[in-house]
């Protein structure tokens, strides 16, 4: 057979070809756009060279800067001659970086521009340190002393040793602090909330009785106790945490005492050697993930809103995936196929395309200012004027977002259910089953990784919405999370962090941009990893139950 580019066409070879190059082409750009924000966002926490240099600016005098440089970009030299400044060089661009010098109790600002042709007499000292701190940002300098109130202990060279001994000291009664503030004096301070609101209870009923005040007397007395041990204990902790303090020079000459609870973190990463860089760089990628954020999100880990995220998702796929199936069910299995079923199938379709934000109001509408101020009359009357549920909080985000996701599931479910053949139906209901059975025992469970592709689409939609949950319930900084060991354990009604506002409110809102920009890239890389893992774990789910069912379907 002759070919001919006609019949080359009629084949459909060129679509083949034209379909497989524009997956690769997506899978190549999707690799990329992971790649980059991989590299800015982990990149970030490996601990670069300290640098130290003369700057001059023509025209002005000589400072001297310090510090790490985190960015480096060419900016047209006729910049500098618009802004009244002499052209570096010949070249038409020339390099500009952008070093953070820290510091900010001291200089006012964490980040600083310098063009580069400008520094002089530049170095790496070995004995430059960078200190993590729990305000003000990183600090950079030279160590001087390490003190015990007020008494210097070690200098020298002794100081260094020193002070990684009382930053360990410190993080170990930090830990306790913690624990007595979080946990302990949490657990009282919910205890007697819970004894506020029943006596309220039985004011408001009439049954505040002697007997029953003296009860809630009597338990609020031993809570008062412990709460006076714990206040106790927690006054000794500080005492011993404000111990230790440190004497700083900086690069410009300046003495700068700084307490020791103040430091989370000391290194020298000009004496760093490759396996020491790895392991700092171990250690805050495990503070990313597993601790709670600092200086206006722009330090420390992202926990809460890993966790926010997750348990968001569970609960969201908790309410969605039963009204979903018993939706799609009703309108395959029971209703009458006519115009009205078509109606609500288009109905169904179009939902799926509402914007996002439109759910968010009308969950704030809705469930927050309707529904759940109604639930604070009826269940929650005590605790008034203050709302319980007449406020967004973890339950109406998820239920929003089940709202939102629920024609996802329907769609994919009703399909599903449209796959099984009849045959099957019928061959049960001939052995004597009856509809119901034959729904719960044979069609379901054939249907079932169909629901669990809904399920899949559901949660890659909804962890990574932003706009319905800056209404419903995602605050920039929730101070406790949802499910702790205070009753009733798991709290639905309290607000939430997540991963999704976490990247706008860093990117955008925070008053440090240079210092955010890194963590937008590697929480945005943490979203996409979540959203995968969550994604993977139905997949495997929907395959293992695909495998199970597969007889059933020849």
């Amino acid at each position: 057979m002759k070919i001919t580019v006609s019949n080359w066409f009629k084949s459909g070879s060129p679509w083949v070809w034209l379909n497989a190059g524009a997956v690769a082409v997506s899978v190549v750009m999707v690799l990329g756009l992971l790649a980059l924000i991989a590299v800015r966002g982990l990149g970030h926490f490996w601990p670069t060279a300290i640098v130290a240099a003369d700057y001059t600016i023509p025209g002005n005098s000589q400072v001297q800067v310090m510090g790490q440089i985190a960015d480096v970009e060419e900016i047209p030299a006729q910049r500098l001659v618009d802004a009244g400044l002499p052209k570096p060089g010949n070249k038409a661009l020339i390099d500009r970086q952008l070093i953070k010098v820290g510091n900010r109790d001291v200089s006012g600002s964490d980040f600083v521009w310098v063009v580069k042709p400008w520094l002089q007499n530049v170095s790496h000292p070995k004995d430059a340190i960078a200190l993590e701190r729990r305000e003000w940002g990183n600090f950079y300098g030279f160590l001087k002393d390490v003190r015990q109130n007020g008494s210097v202990v070690a200098s020298g060279t002794e100081a260094w040793a020193a002070l990684q001994d009382s930053i360990e000291r410190a993080e170990d009664i930090y830990s306790q602090i913690y624990k007595i503030e979080k946990k302990e004096i949490g657990h009282i301070n919910s205890g007697l909330e819970r004894l506020r609101l029943k006596e309220r209870s039985l004011e408001l009923k009439g049954t505040n009785t002697p007997e029953a005040l003296a009860d809630i007397a009597a338990s609020r007395a031993v809570l008062d106790a412990e709460y006076k041990v714990l206040e106790k204990e927690l006054g000794d902790l500080y005492a011993a945490f404000t111990r230790d303090s440190i004497q700083a020079q900086t690069i410009d000459n300046n003495i700068v005492d700084i307490n020791v609870s103040k430091i989370v973190r000391a290194y020298q990463p000009n004496a760093m050697g490759f396996f020491g860089k790895v392991g700092f760089y171990g250690d805050k990628i495990w503070e990313f993930v597993s601790d709670d954020p600092r200086e206006a999100n722009t330090e420390g880990g992202i926990f809460p809103a890993i966790f926010g995220t997750v348990m968001m998702v569970i609960i969201m796929s908790i309410i969605v995936t039963p009204f979903g199936v018993i939706a799609a069910v009703y309108l395959r299995e029971y209703a009458k196929q006519g115009f009205v079923t078509r109606v609500i199938r288009v109905a169904v379709n179009n939902l799926a395309g509402v914007p996002s934000i439109v759910y968010g109001v009308f969950g704030l509408g809705f469930f927050v200012y309707f529904l759940g101020s109604h639930m604070d009359q009826l269940f929650f009357p005590e605790a008034l004027p203050s709302p319980t549920f007449g406020t967004p909080g973890l339950l109406w985000a998820s239920i929003t977002l089940a709202l939102l996701t629920l024609p996802v599931v329907i769609v994919a479910t009703e399909e599903g259910l449209s796959r099984i053949p009849s045959t099957v139906r019928e061959g049960s209901l001939a052995l004597g089953a009856t509809k119901a059975e034959t729904l719960w025992r044979v069609v379901l469970p054939m249907a079932s990784p169909a629901m669990m592709t809904g399920l899949i689409l559901a949660v890659a939609r909804a962890a990574g919405e932003v706009a319905p949950l800056m209404l419903v319930g995602v605050v920039k900084l929730a101070p406790s999370l949802p499910l702790d060991g205070n009753y009733p354990f798991l709290h639905l009604d309290q607000k939430f962090m997540h991963l999704g506002f976490h990247i706008y409110d860093v990117g955008f809102q925070s008053p440090n941009v240079e210092a955010a920009r890194p963590l937008v890239y590697a929480t945005a890389l943490l979203l996409v990893i979540v959203i995968a893992v969550l994604n993977l774990s139905a997949v495997a789910i929907r395959n293992h139950l695909r495998e199970k069912y597969k007889a059933l379907e020849i």
